[in-house]
């Protein structure tokens, strides 16, 4: 698509697209839809959180010829909610439709073969792997990459198509078990885990948000603690080499759209690439309450072409995940509903739940936001928060 045959900005009361039906995409209809636009959603769930609430549900496969052509022929542009949709679907929408991220940056972060051969290109740092595509390249993969963790190249997330191999045996039977190419890397002596989510636009322009440090549980997030970041000061030094490293990925990829990098903070204090999820992230949901602007309203601005908001923070948050689990008794194993009346009786809490209608173990249901006038303030009253819904914390 030739950007200029499409009058931009494109302004409120016009279509955007989303391709995924997912939470995500649930809080980017919210957003659009606040500032004026409709939203057609491409998803073949017919339940899907973000169909629920779009003005448009299209419900068709991602691949699906006349789906796509119904979604171009309505938007002027088109964006994404997660990281598996086949390049090929985005390349067919941009012959008629922005397109943003583009599919090009989409099929590279969406292999992570491709996706570490890239980050390493970009000079930055990342774990020491090898790509697996037989059981000959484990047989002679070095031996600096055990004990190591093999992660299934393609359609991976929170988690899933992981194993954690502490040998050459162990390698080859969980090779055998996610039955496709993986990449080995080496596990690393992390201190920290954190992230930088940003979003660039089509001319180039780049803002970011405070880094997030953030606790995973299984291979699913669990926490992200953000302290405010008052514009006139400095990033500490790691945010800056964090956000910097993040800006090399994001103009290598020429991405357009909002993007996270998220990294491993070693014991040395040495900082290295994990890797990037090509749309809002977990750990961005923090801005949705405690930034002016949430990562939401920058895919939305940057979708439309419109300037990009200020990411300056309102004050410090800790952002809990709440997956399916909290509807369990712990006593009983029996479902019930959680305790939102005295979780919303703490101050400072902010709380977002999916609308999906069955709450299973390890799926994502929602989240909280705690907001307070410190960090102690949101930590403490986070506590308070964990403890009635038995979620671990420590802050």
């Amino acid at each position: 698509m030739n950007e200029a045959s499409i009058p931009f900005p494109i302004l409120p009361g016009n279509w955007l697209g989303m391709i995924g039906g997912g939470q995500l995409g649930r809080m980017f209809c919210h957003a659009a839809q606040s500032m004026g636009y409709k939203v057609a959603v491409l998803d073949p769930d017919p339940h899907s959180p973000a169909g629920a609430v779009a003005d448009m549900h299209i419900k068709t496969g991602y691949d699906d010829v006349n789906g796509l052509a119904q979604l171009s022929g309505r938007c002027k542009a088109i964006t994404t909610e997660f990281e598996n949709v086949p390049a090929e679907s985005l390349r067919t929408l941009a012959a008629a439709s922005l397109v943003r991220p583009a599919a090009q940056a989409v099929a590279i972060v969406q292999d992570r073969i491709r996706e570490k051969a890239f980050i390493a290109d970009a000079g930055v740092p990342l774990a020491p792997y090898a790509a697996i595509h037989t059981a000959d390249d484990i047989a002679t993969a070095p031996d600096t990459l055990f004990p190591g963790i093999l992660k299934a190249a393609r359609l991976g997330y929170d988690g899933k198509g992981q194993a954690r191999v502490v040998n050459r045996e162990q390698a080859l039977q969980a090779f055998a078990d996610i039955g496709a190419s993986c990449v080995l890397e080496a596990l690393l002596p992390l201190a920290s885990e954190l992230s930088v989510v940003m979003a660039r636009g089509a001319d180039g322009h780049t803002v970011y948000y405070p880094s997030a440090q953030n606790e995973h549980r299984d291979g699913i997030l669990a926490v992200s603690t953000v302290d405010a970041w008052p514009p006139a000061l400095p990033m500490a030094a790691q945010a800056a080499k964090a956000a910097k490293a993040a800006l090399a990925i994001a103009d290598g990829l020429q991405y357009v759209g909002v993007l996270c990098v998220e990294f491993f903070v070693l014991q040395d204090g040495t900082l290295v690439a994990n890797e990037i999820a090509p749309r809002p992230h977990n750990s961005g949901h923090f801005t949705m309450d405690a930034s002016i602007s949430s990562q939401f309203e920058q895919q939305v601005r940057v979708t439309a072409g419109l300037p990009l908001g200020s990411t300056a923070s309102l004050c410090p948050v800790v952002m809990l995940n709440l997956l399916g689990d909290v509807w369990f008794d712990p006593a009983t194993d029996t479902m019930r509903d959680p305790d939102w009346a005295t979780v919303l009786a703490i101050p400072g809490v902010k709380l977002h739940l999916y609308g999906k209608a069955e709450a299973r173990r390890g799926r994502k249901m929602g989240h909280i936001n705690v907001l307070g006038a410190t960090l102690a303030d949101a930590n403490t009253a986070a506590a308070q928060v964990a403890q009635v819904l038995g979620i671990p914390f420590q802050s």
